[in-house]
């Protein structure tokens, strides 16, 4: 964009498949508000050569980020060594985008969005970080964050802090990289650097732990709290036709009906306990 933010999200062959997580993805800004035109700011992380050749058949904007050695390509799950190593390599490029003075909307895959999210940013913070459970104030570090959805700007403080996040999984290990963020948001290094964080309300950037209630408000929604592909997917093609069938009501029954997500379903919380 001018202002040099670019969009992104990653990817692997698991997610990248006909139908699959990225497909909803980039349908949802087709069938967001004022969210087609984002597209064209959007760079997909490839994590592998099939992830790569995928994105290249749905998007202009692919990036290829191997690790040699390592293979990304297959699904993986939540907590497995695999899936850590892969978020850690995530944080790690973040950085890199970061020095080289972009500004990034990072947002996973599972989610949909849905409007522009770019009038419910605040105007300051460094940092600003969707939340599994908001407690009500933008700048409470009892909000629990999701490091699926964040918006950063380049500048020293958020360069030094991703540096801080990255080499912290040393003193976590086992632990991936929002675990991490929720522990090391108390430290009194963050405070000295003197970054700004400011979580994002769950009335405007929701998902399955906490849901955007408000189909009038919701600007993304995350099928966050599910594990495993298949009821992700599920759940998430339920989601996009909730959206299009609110999308299809007259102005005047969209102010007035109270509608609700018919979602989580496979993705229920209970399954996490």
């Amino acid at each position: 964009m001018r202002d040099n933010t670019v969009i992104l999200t990653t990817l692997n062959a698991a997610w990248a498949s006909p139908g699959s997580v990225i497909d909803l993805f980039v349908d949802s800004f087709h069938s967001g508000v004022r969210t087609s035109s984002l597209l064209n700011h959007l760079v997909i992380i490839a994590f592998d050569g099939d992830a790569y050749r995928q994105c290249a058949k749905i998007h202009h904007y692919c990036f290829a980020l191997g690790t040699e050695g390592v293979d990304f390509s297959e699904e993986k799950r939540f907590l497995t060594s695999g899936y850590l190593e892969m978020m850690w390599k995530r944080l790690d490029f973040l950085r890199l985008v970061l020095e080289k003075g972009y500004s990034f909307i990072f947002s996973d895959a599972d989610i949909m969005w849905f409007r522009n999210p770019f009038p419910h940013f605040y105007p300051n913070g460094d940092l600003q970080i969707a939340c599994d459970h908001y407690v009500g104030n933008a700048t409470d570090l009892r909000n629990i964050a999701n490091g699926g959805f964040n918006y950063v700007k380049s500048n020293e403080r958020t360069i030094e802090f991703y540096s801080f996040w990255y080499s912290s999984r040393l003193r976590y290990p086992g632990y991936h990289d929002q675990d991490v963020f929720n522990a090391i948001k108390h430290d009194p290094y963050v405070a000295d650097i003197g970054l700004e964080i400011k979580f994002l309300s769950t009335a405007y950037f929701g998902g399955f732990c906490e849901p955007s209630r408000d189909l009038n408000k919701v600007c993304t929604m995350h099928a966050n709290c599910c594990i495993g592909l298949r009821s992700k997917i599920h759940d998430l093609r339920i989601m996009m036709e909730d959206w299009k069938n609110y999308l299809s009501l007259p102005p005047s029954l969209k102010r007035l009906l109270t509608l609700s997500w018919r979602v989580p379903q496979n993705c229920s919380l209970s399954s996490l306990n």
